[in-house]
């Protein structure tokens, strides 16, 4: 069975949601006004304005490319579960772990589409992300970061 992207749900939190809403709002209005640009480059036929256009055309290829791309998502896009299992992890899950040296760290599970590490947000498909995936509280959690292991305790779920 062959998978495609449109067969894969990506469930976003209401932020996550949001954002590419805005992503999508500010592609369009970049479209439109390199849109504007290319015709009024059009008019010319300077040595200069040649090249101008062509990367004018450039940046439209890319800002249309990331468009449909972000697009696609919205189309497979779906809100997290409100309600999910506070005993295992999922994604959606807000966890609380904590080192041996008594350090607290609080990620967000979130598909790989809204993952922003340095906001907390960790992806389902990172590897700690793939580690806390169905663990419960008091589990120990072991990943690979190089040729480092690091080990974290889960002692809350939200």
């Amino acid at each position: 069975m062959n998978i495609t992207m449109t067969d894969k749900t990506t469930y976003l939190s209401k932020k996550g949601m949001k954002e590419l809403k805005k992503n999508i709002i500010q592609l369009e209005h970049d479209r439109q006004k390199t849109l504007q640009i290319l015709r009024g480059l059009d008019k010319s036929s300077g040595r200069d304005d040649h090249l101008n256009r062509i990367e004018t055309v450039f940046r439209l290829e890319g800002i249309e490319a990331e468009l449909a791309d972000k697009k696609l998502t919205m189309s497979t896009a779906q809100l997290l579960p409100s309600q999910h299992s506070r005993l295992q992890v999922a994604i959606g899950s807000i966890v609380d772990l904590i080192d041996n040296s008594g350090r607290l760290f609080r990620f967000k599970i979130v598909d790989s589409v809204e993952a922003n590490p340095s906001d907390g947000r960790i992806s389902t498909l990172s590897p700690l992300g793939q580690t806390l995936i169905g663990k419960t509280i008091r589990d120990i959690v072991e990943w690979r970061n190089g040729l480092s292991v690091n080990k974290l305790q889960l002692i809350r779920i939200i």
